[in-house]
């Protein structure tokens, strides 16, 4: 019993070593934010906070987060500008070493996600993580629509619209404070703007995790409509130039790549 003990004190430092903050903005998600609260709930890593920011939801979506939380789950309710503003604000609140984001929508692909990306985050020299996703139905979750392979980090990619996506991605903390945080100015691609941020003019070391982290709902705020999907081929272009990768060749190799998503 005494070796017992000893060892799983042991193992229990070791997997504390790194704290993983998970942040979740959400706005009257009342019938997904569950599955979402206990996928992070689930994971096996010792030390994970999931911060949920929440827009001041009308339908529920309190009571189910209530219903879920556990002692690591901290949840404030405030009106924001949106869900990048948000991300921004619970990402202010987050104390872990590590922070990655958890749409209401999505959910993790397995129980051992944080523990994948902890090991990456080992290598001191690595300052941001990321791996695949997988597109569900969102009447039937088990029904894997697309599926986005990332594929090793190669900077020349970034002309041809690579990306990896932004659901599991996981950085350093205080790389968002040097290398600034979500433009609210963007309504839909803040997170495209921010990562190419990262990537071109932080250039920080990446390591890519080869397995699916995260499944997303098919339906999202960037996908919801004709509308919603012009808009977004705007602020990518507007990113892309900003970022100085290129110009609407980017944007149209970006577009297509998606088309492999469904091969």
């Amino acid at each position: 019993m005494y070796l017992v003990s000893m060892l799983e004190q042991n193992r229990n430092r070791s997997q504390k070593t790194m704290k993983i903050s998970v942040v979740t903005a959400v706005f009257n998600r009342r019938d997904t934010i569950a599955q979402a609260i206990e996928s992070v709930n689930a994971q096996d890593h010792f030390d994970v906070e999931h911060i949920i920011q929440d827009g001041g939801s009308t339908d529920g979506t309190l009571d189910v987060v209530r219903q879920h939380a556990t002692d690591t789950t901290g949840v404030v309710s405030e009106p924001d500008t949106g869900i990048y503003d948000a991300i921004n604000r619970g990402i202010l609140r987050a104390n872990g070493d590590v922070v990655g984001v958890m749409h209401s929508d999505d959910y993790f692909a397995s129980d051992d996600v944080l523990s994948k990306v902890a090991s990456a985050f080992k290598d001191p020299n690595v300052d941001g993580v990321y791996g695949d996703l997988s597109y569900v139905a969102a009447s039937d979750t088990s029904r894997v629509l697309r599926h986005w392979k990332s594929g090793p980090y190669d900077a020349s990619k970034l002309r041809w619209g690579w990306m990896p996506p932004h659901p599991t991605f996981y950085m350093r903390r205080h790389l968002f404070d040097q290398l600034g945080f979500y433009d609210t100015e963007f309504q839909i691609a803040a997170d495209y703007d921010a990562m190419l941020r990262y990537f071109v003019q932080g250039r920080i070391k990446l390591a890519y995790i080869p397995e699916v982290l995260v499944c997303m709902r098919t339906g999202g705020a960037s996908n919801g409509s004709l509308k919603r999907i012009l808009r977004k081929s705007r602020e990518d272009y507007t990113a892309i130039r900003r970022n100085h990768i290129g110009g609407l060749g980017t944007l149209a190799a970006k577009n297509f790549s998606k088309v492999t998503q469904f091969l």
